[in-house]
């Protein structure tokens, strides 16, 4: 699938009038970027937030960023390693994009990592945020408007810690961020682990795993699981009686991409994030109504990272005056991260992951029926990647 969007200059109504803007500067090429995504099968909906976050962006902007027109080439990686190279080597090669913006998953980020910086490309990861690329394998054309994988789960650990459970079932899907997640977790967590259970990426019947988690003796379960995986093990774990019995925290496991699906069964469970709809800035606020105006669903953290991710080149290339040419520039550019974020603070660490605050969320029902993730309380403030130490840029 591959979708494009382009702003372009209408109503010239004399070919004079078109000769001059044509001889300036007005009508200079678009700036291309190339978007690399999951739109296919039950993460889907993950990879629609991302494009919807960013078109957001554009359509604000009048198909513009930091005043340049940009157009917009949209690839489903289908979730497929292969694919996503494929994608991301036509986007470079016969697109010849300034910019990658992609992916929803750390394998798939992976796979095209390689081919994208080493062509001297800048590639924005709105959601996946490996650390194998925080550490010694930072790069100067890779920057995260996400996290570091291990991020919100050391949150979650230190969540669980202040929150006093003493004995945790972990689980995750057996790929890079499930093994980040349950790497951070155990920094932030003082407690000890029940088990530590990894599913095949997709997984989608749990019933296994819940009469492992309902014998444990744990009195929480800790879980990363996204998109449908999240969906199908909220209603599983609810229906088998688990809601009353143990605490429920997870990350991008009930989000805005899962509540839909999963509804009453995750109200008052527990999440790490940072950023929820409510989160009270002005930036923030205004994103949420305009997204939920134009789409129709509360927007969850693909969406606000994506918008964040378009804010972002669109700072860098205001300040470059559009100049993709300048690769240390425009570096410079994209690390002063000049934007309001939807997050509120906002800025990048050496390695070019975010330095950001983290708060403990829970589910809510709205007054309109919607459901979605809300503000609890910070838990830390500008956390800081913690293997950017490691990086040598």
């Amino acid at each position: 699938m591959t979708c494009t969007w382009t702003h372009k200059l209408t109503g010239l109504a004399a070919g004079v009038a078109l000769g001059a803007l044509m001889s300036s500067a007005a009508l200079a090429e678009d700036i291309k970027i190339g978007m690399v995504v999951t739109l296919s099968g039950p993460p889907a909906a993950l990879g629609q937030q991302i494009v919807d976050g960013f078109q957001l962006a554009l359509e604000q902007n009048g198909g513009q960023l930091g005043g340049q027109s940009i157009s917009l080439i949209v690839e489903d990686d289908e979730l497929k390693p292969d694919v996503a190279l494929l994608k991301a080597r036509s986007l470079i090669e016969r697109e010849q994009v300034d910019f990658v913006v992609g992916t929803v998953f750390s394998n798939m980020l992976q796979a095209i990592f390689k081919p994208v910086v080493e062509a001297e490309t800048f590639l924005i990861s709105p959601n996946a945020g490996p650390s194998t690329f925080a550490g010694r394998n930072c790069n100067p054309y890779f920057f995260v408007t996400s996290y570091q994988n291990n991020q919100p789960a050391e949150v979650s650990g230190m969540i669980a810690t202040e929150e006093g459970f003493k004995n945790v079932f972990a689980m995750v899907p057996n790929y890079q961020a499930g093994k980040d997640n349950i790497a951070g977790f155990k920094q932030g967590f003082d407690g000890t682990l029940a088990d530590e259970v990894y599913t095949p990426l997709g997984h989608q019947d749990f019933s296994a795993e819940i009469a492992r988690i309902s014998t444990s003796g744990a009195d929480a379960l800790f879980t990363f699981m996204p998109g449908g995986m999240g969906v199908r093990l909220v209603k599983q774990f609810d229906a088998a009686g688990l809601s009353g019995k143990m605490k429920f925290l997870s990350v991008f496991t009930t989000d805005e991409s899962t509540l839909p699906g999963q509804q009453d069964a995750a109200v008052g469970f527990l999440s790490a994030g940072s950023w929820a709809p409510d989160l009270d800035n002005e930036t923030n606020k205004a994103f949420v109504a305009a997204f939920e105006e134009k789409y129709g669903y509360v927007p969850g953290s693909y969406a606000a990272q994506s918008y964040d991710a378009a804010l972002l080149i669109a700072s860098a290339l205001e300040k470059t005056g559009g100049n993709t040419d300048d690769k240390e520039a425009m570096r410079k550019a994209l690390e002063a991260a000049e934007f309001a974020s939807v997050r509120g603070k906002f800025s990048f660490n050496t390695n070019h992951y975010p330095i950001q605050d983290f708060h403990m969320l829970t589910v809510v029902k709205r007054d309109d029926g919607k459901y979605a993730t809300s503000f609890v309380r910070k838990v830390v403030s500008d956390y800081k990647d913690s293997l950017a130490q490691d990086c040598k840029m």
